[in-house]
């Protein structure tokens, strides 16, 4: 006899495209930052060679960096909605319970716990790794725009900063690759295969496993009670015009990453023993 797996709507298209966006621009990123980080290693130069050089290389990487900016700004309009008109719960703000269960799933894990932590929405794991992404996040935008905009950069701050930057720059993309290829794809593509973000859904069974009180609180008919349609349209009036500022402003930020200057864009070609002797002979 066939029976239905019950499932659960946890993430909406629109959640989900969006974080196939981050994905595949981050996805990119990766591809093409640690080859120059890395660039005497054998992969490195493979890389290089497929792409088609390094001035290839760097226009992907910038594209894939415009690309997760827009992402960024998008997420914090979308969070600001969901804050803000609709008075969803911010589920993903650590608290003092998420350490109590990271305690407790490291004692559970070696032994010295009977039980497994019971979690909500997000769990330990899933906060850590989003505040992981904003400080990432903050990390690379700072010292990218450095990076970048050397010259604009060095206008306000000691020329020592652009060189300490394009160090923490390599620094934290290594560890955010190593995060996601051991930390995210194993606790959610390894451990217990999460099809969330692929199709929206959870089961009851990986939701009582992973969410048990987002479930109990869903079954109870609390876990998603939305404000009437005359408030909606207030909060909406009040948030649009926001927004919009945001919006302008955040286009302006990224318009102005972009385009202060090129100093950072071209590569300058190498001098050889030929280049050198034209210049010499050049009145």
């Amino acid at each position: 006899m066939n029976t239905v797996t019950k499932a659960y709507m946890r993430f909406p298209l629109a959640r989900r495209i969006e974080h196939w966006i981050m994905m595949l621009s981050f996805t990119l990123l990766g591809m093409t930052g640690l080859p120059q980080r890395f660039p005497d290693a054998g992969l490195s130069k493979a890389i290089l060679d497929l792409l088609g050089g390094i001035e290839a290389l760097r226009t992907i990487h910038h594209t894939a960096a415009i690309v997760m900016m827009f992402g960024t700004a998008w997420h914090i309009l979308v969070m600001g909605y969901s804050v803000f008109v609709l008075r969803d719960q911010m589920s993903m703000l650590p608290t003092l319970q998420d350490a109590k269960d990271g305690i407790q799933a490291l004692l559970y894990n070696i032994g010295f716990a009977k039980t497994y932590p019971q979690m909500g929405r997000y769990t330990f794991e899933e906060k850590m790794e989003y505040w992981a992404f904003v400080w990432g996040a903050i990390v690379m935008g700072a010292t990218g725009f450095m990076m970048w905009n050397p010259i604009t950069a060095t206008q306000y701050l000691p020329g020592q900063f652009v060189p300490a930057a394009k160090a923490a720059h390599g620094g934290e993309a290594v560890l955010a690759v190593l995060a996601i290829i051991i930390w995210h794809m194993y606790g959610v593509h390894i451990k217990r295969f999460n099809k969330a973000m692929f199709n929206g859904r959870m089961t009851e069974q990986d939701m009582l496993h992973e969410h048990p009180l987002e479930l109990a609180d869903i079954k109870a008919g609390i876990a998603d009670r939305r404000p009437d349609a005359k408030t909606i349209r207030k909060r909406q009036m009040v948030y649009y015009p926001i927004a919009a500022i945001l919006t302008i402003a955040m286009l302006s930020g990224i318009y102005g990453f972009i385009n202060t200057e090129e100093t950072a864009l071209t590569t300058i070609p190498p001098i050889t023993e030929t280049s050198t002797q034209e210049s010499n002979t050049t009145p």
